[in-house]
């Protein structure tokens, strides 16, 4: 089964994907801030809306595959 992970954009411009299941918090201060589960923290160009809805968008596709 292929892993489903969303992707982000790193404030040097370069492409991330991360797996949405590890997301433990996302903050704005002003920059983007996800931290995941392992407590490592990545600063990213998108907003917390943008990845709020990136993992709604990744939920909604792993459960589909399930049906």
């Amino acid at each position: 089964m292929e892993i489903v992970m969303i992707e982000v954009t790193s404030l040097n411009d370069r492409k991330i994907l991360i797996n949405a299941e590890l997301i433990e918090r996302v903050e704005e201060s002003p920059d983007t801030v996800v931290t995941l589960t392992s407590g490592k923290k990545l600063i990213i160009k998108e907003s917390r809306q943008e990845v709020k809805n990136l993992v709604i968008l990744y939920k909604k596709e792993v459960s589909c595959r399930e049906l």
